[in-house]
């Protein structure tokens, strides 16, 4: 017999719904507030321009902007995989953005926060091999980090009615 019944469900969905629970893309909800209306920085090298295009596909292209979304990005590369000759093999990048968004109209700030995450990449190879790796690490790291951003954004910002 199985554990997950309609009831179960039902249940929960009840249980949300009096919490206060919306869905984030739902009618009133924050992703749906947001949905075209944050105008993102301008990206000024190849990290930023990875990270304001998943904003970018993350929050729409901006169409009405109501919100400003600043970020600043640092970087640390370490390596952490030698060989027996010494030979550095693998590389370990660690990542934050400090990040603010503000309501153009007023001004004021109505996030202020952070958030880091790492990847690492394999140096194997020849020099373009290790290069494309070097990219892609890179790029995953800002992915991540933009997703991070939304999410924090999505769930504790409140946007004035």
């Amino acid at each position: 017999m199985s554990s997950f019944d309609r009831r179960t469900v039902l249940i929960s969905l009840v249980a949300l719904a009096g919490c206060g629970f919306t869905p984030a893309y739902g009618p009133g909800g924050t992703g749906a507030a947001l949905r075209g209306k944050v105008e993102i920085a301008a990206p000024k090298g190849r990290q930023s321009y990875n990270l304001s295009n998943r904003l970018i596909d993350q929050f729409g292209p901006t169409e009405t902007p109501l919100y400003r979304l600043s970020y600043d990005i640092t970087t640390e590369e370490n390596d952490i995989g030698l060989t027996r000759d010494g030979d550095i093999n693998r590389y370990h990048i660690t990542g934050t953005v400090k990040f603010t968004l503000s309501d153009i109209a007023t001004g004021r700030t109505l996030l202020d926060s952070s958030t880091s995450n790492f990847t690492s990449y394999s140096a194997t190879g020849n020099s373009v091999d290790t290069l494309t790796a070097t990219r892609d690490a890179y790029e995953r790291l800002m992915t991540i980090l933009a997703d991070q951003m939304v999410s924090e954004i999505i769930a504790t910002v409140e946007l004035p009615s």
